[in-house]
């Protein structure tokens, strides 16, 4: 992907994923668990099937690399999906995805730490209103204080998604290591459902869940994935993470394609807002005037 393709890129892997939650209203009646360790699994195949068609060259793990690979398994993966589910039992659909939309605004602050350089003011402003337009698209909402913090570590595992994945991108590419840690969350699902739902966890989705799957694995999961961890390494992680706002705008507009809901004031409102804030923070800053020709030829005269 060209660099300037990567805005594209971004917002394409997130109104993908956006996408999921329709389509998760028809595997509901599955364990939730199971149904991640099969979509990740069918996403690691298709991945790692790519890999070897692209026949890339090999790259031998570090010991650094391998345990960032399963701390970005555990967290950004698995661990989002225990603490969602749990959250869900115990705080309203709103109040969580107002909490887990300050993802753009938490990637924006820490984000250029990790590379020890100063957020830009620009971008962060960018990412308040981003946040703004999550929780005016999720409304208020209603939870206890367990279900606020069940939703705390599920916008703690969404941002390690991505900060955990940007020290491998210049080694592994975005091809691998949006595979390996799906291939390693699968055991961690299987063994989270066990030990939540017991042997009901393992059983056979019927013919339209198992398409479902096929979808969550192969759209959302392998193309979203790899479309995010592409442009993750060109932008960075701040810029790219104003793109995380857009997941409530794809889960809207496919909600009103398919008829499963109409858009209401707060839905447009909230989905303008995510957009003015991703159009803001992209915008680089215009230079400076430039210099007077005489003021440069003096300069230039002085420093002779």
């Amino acid at each position: 992907m060209r660099a300037s393709a990567a805005p594209v890129g971004a917002a394409s892997a997130m109104l993908l994923v956006g996408t999921s939650t329709a389509v998760s209203t028809t595997i509901a009646d599955y364990p939730v668990f199971t149904g991640q360790a099969l979509r990740y699994a069918l996403a690691a195949t298709i991945l790692l099937a790519v890999v070897r068609h692209r026949r890339l060259p090999r790259v031998r793990l570090t010991a650094r690399d391998v345990l960032l690979l399963i701390a970005l398994a555990a967290t950004g993966l698995a661990g989002f999906n225990v603490f969602l589910v749990e959250a869900t039992r115990h705080a309203g659909p709103a109040m969580i995805a107002a909490v887990v939309g300050a993802v753009p605004l938490v990637l924006v602050l820490v984000g250029p730490l990790t590379e020890r350089r100063r957020p830009a003011p620009r971008t962060v402003g960018a990412a308040i209103v981003v946040a703004l337009g999550t929780a005016v698209a999720a409304g208020l909402g209603s939870g206890s204080v367990k279900g606020l913090l069940l939703s705390l570590g599920a916008l703690v595992g969404e941002v390690a998604f991505s900060l955990l994945a940007v020290p491998l991108l210049p080694r592994l590419g975005p091809l691998r290591v949006a595979a390996y840690p799906a291939a390693l969350s699968v055991p961690m699902l299987l063994a989270a459902g066990l030990a939540l739902d017991g042997t009901a966890s393992l059983r056979l989705p019927t013919p339209g869940q198992a398409a479902a799957f096929g979808y969550l694995g192969a759209i959302v999961t392998a193309a979203a994935f790899f479309l995010w961890y592409d442009a993750l390494r060109r932008l960075g992680a701040d810029r790219a993470g104003l793109f995380a706002g857009l997941v409530p705008v794809g889960a809207l507009l496919t909600a009103v394609v398919l008829g499963l809901g109409g858009a209401g004031p707060a839905d447009v409102t909230g989905a303008l807002l995510v957009t003015a804030g991703v159009a803001v923070g992209l915008r680089r800053p215009s230079p400076g005037p430039r210099p007077p020709r005489a003021a440069v030829d003096e300069l230039v005269r002085g420093s002779g």
